[in-house]
């Protein structure tokens, strides 16, 4: 299929498939899947900055250099090494107490976590002004959440790309949110926060809004089945499941580091 505005040919199935598994891992882990969407759009040949700009309805990219690789590479690799630790942790001892299986039918508000004590004595910081979350079950500081999103704000302009990889993992251990609600919280941040990147791009013309969009009709209906999913595994099994992604940002990083080839 041709496409006008970026003079490419791409087959429109590819798009699909490739937008449906975006928005499986967008509606399981919360993440945007532009360690994805812009390899893949590189595969098929488009130009970098259509690639780039394409992706903004999912993500932004950001350049590498090699003081930026290492930082990215060692913050991937300690969160994937953590949240290995605290979700097998979190299972074992859910399965020696005989807690009662957070699937299916169970409350969300029962997430177990290994770091739950951390995160309780972040919760009874009273600094003010403090703000509860009703649907979350917590009440905290302000200037915590502040915090949380001030870092992924940092990681996501410092490292490239969007900070999912941090803010996810930040909403379950540092504020308490329940995994299930911090992958929605996730995505409905990264509506707001790709808004910018998406509009800058698309006034210097960096936009193929046909390949959008034919993404974005599979990436529809795999954001659906992934968001149901959530629904039969419990929050440590999520986070466990979580873990290949900064690895797979990691190798990518690598790959680039060492090839000296963006994907």
């Amino acid at each position: 299929m041709y496409f006008p505005i970026s003079h490419s040919h791409i087959n429109p199935i590819y798009l699909v498939v490739t937008g449906f598994v975006i928005g499986v891992l967008g509606g399981f882990f919360g993440v945007g899947g532009s360690f994805i969407a812009g390899p893949a759009l590189r595969a098929m040949g488009l130009d970098w900055n259509f690639a780039v700009g394409t992706d903004q309805a999912l993500k932004r990219a950001g350049n590498v250099n090699f003081i930026v690789s290492v930082v990215s590479i060692a913050v991937y690799l300690s969160i994937s090494t953590f949240m290995i630790w605290e979700s097998w942790r979190t299972l074992a001892k859910s399965n020696r107490s005989d807690l009662r299986k957070q699937s299916g039918t169970a409350k969300i508000k029962e997430d177990q976590s290994a770091f739950m004590h951390v995160t309780k004595a972040l919760q009874r910081l009273r600094i003010w002004p403090m703000i509860r979350l009703p649907t979350s079950g917590v009440t905290i500081s302000f200037w915590i959440i502040v915090l949380v999103s001030f870092i992924g704000g940092l990681f996501s302009g410092f490292l490239g790309g969007g900070a999912g990889y941090i803010r996810m993992p930040s909403l379950v251990y540092v504020l308490g949110i329940p995994t299930h609600l911090a992958v929605g919280t996730d995505l409905f941040e990264i509506i707001i926060s790709a808004g910018y990147g998406t509009l800058t791009h698309a006034i210097k013309g960096n936009v193929d809004i046909l390949i959008a969009l034919v993404m974005h009709t599979g990436a529809a209906i795999g954001a659906q089945i992934g968001a149901i999913a959530t629904q039969y595994f419990a929050g440590p099994k999520i986070r466990l499941a979580f873990v290949p992604l900064p690895l797979i940002g990691a190798a990518i990083v690598i790959y680039t580091l060492l090839s000296g080839h963006k994907l």
